[in-house]
């Protein structure tokens, strides 16, 4: 292996997203490119606890910026939680000379960089989830993949609603957030959308809304839910019982993380991998590499664990003016 402060390496972490392969492949050629010694943690922090590691060179990473998921796999790690975890993964880390980090997923991996930074292990986050719900960030790694497979799926199943003057109930991912779902919702024309972060009442505010729309000619419609309203079914059950119109609920599920990512994806992964190797390269770990008005720069993983990122209200008003 290399001498110490030359060798870093590279995990992903948590949910998978379109675009960290990209940022592996960014994090590893700009390694090398600055003469370090680059090695691949394989699923995530398990991976670190257990000494499962890849050198990595030019070759390891070509071909991967066009697919999905993560070729170093990922995993959630309950036992990295623990101190005990937590030293065997500085142990490994001191036994094969890794100086420092590039940790690629969610607040969860930021909170385990966090701790190896205290520890003297410098890490750097790079935000990847679907969600984009990374408060410190304006966008994360997968979230625009994520968007247009969501897109066009609702599309698939328009022609469906539309034949048969349905409506359709339609869950797409976002547990705590809902992004996905309002950008989903503006891109295929929903009648309403529903997220966690605004407060909704089916009975007093979609079924009248529907109704009112009805009086315009419309036959079919689209509802968008994020999964942290949860009761898609239930929603579906009550718009049939209250508006008469056959009424069927979708949930895309998982299928919404896999797919090969757009090409924003791939810059901004890029972006975000070429920046957290230079801070590593210099020696500086603790921070959180994030896009802030359209550029790429990094906040101190404590400060940026606090931030709160608020919602796009003119976005959902934008929403519930035009889709009608």
């Amino acid at each position: 292996m290399a001498d110490l402060n030359k060798t870093i390496g590279v995990l992903t972490s948590g949910g998978d997203s379109p675009g960290m392969n990209a940022a592996i492949r960014a994090v590893v050629r700009t390694g090398i490119a600055k003469g370090l010694h680059v090695v691949g943690i394989k699923r995530g922090y398990n991976g670190l606890i257990t000494g499962d590691l890849l050198d990595m060179d030019l070759r390891s990473v070509s071909d991967i910026i066009h697919r999905g998921g993560t070729v170093l796999y990922t995993a959630r790690s309950p036992e990295f939680k623990t101190e005990e975890g937590m030293q065997k993964a500085i142990k490994v880390c001191k036994e094969h000379n890794i100086a420092g980090i590039a940790v690629i997923g969610g607040d969860g991996s930021f909170r385990g960089a966090s701790d190896l930074s205290e520890r003297g292990i410098p890490c750097v986050g790079i935000p990847g989830t679907i969600d984009n719900d990374i408060s410190s960030s304006d966008y994360t790694i997968g979230f625009d993949t994520s968007v247009n497979t969501a897109m066009e799926m609702v599309d698939r199943l328009r022609d469906t609603t539309e034949s048969h003057d349905r409506c359709s109930v339609v869950e797409v991912m976002g547990r705590r957030a809902g992004w996905i779902a309002l950008d989903t919702a503006i891109a295929v024309g929903a009648t309403a959308v529903l997220v966690p972060e605004i407060a909704y009442d089916v009975e007093k505010e979609l079924v009248p809304r529907i109704r009112e729309i009805q009086k315009t000619g419309k036959k079919h419609y689209i509802i968008i839910v994020a999964e942290g309203v949860g009761h898609t079914a239930e929603i579906a059950k009550l718009v049939e019982e209250k508006t008469g119109i056959e009424t069927r609920a979708t949930v895309l599920g998982h299928v919404q993380r896999g797919g090969s990512p757009t090409v924003r994806d791939r810059v901004v992964a890029s972006q975000m991998g070429y920046h957290a190797v230079e801070l590593l390269a210099a020696g500086i770990g603790n921070r959180v590499v994030v896009m802030k008005d359209s550029k790429i720069v990094d906040y101190d993983i404590y400060e940026a664990l606090k931030m709160v990122k608020p919602f796009d209200k003119n976005l959902y008003d934008i929403s519930n003016t035009i889709n009608i």
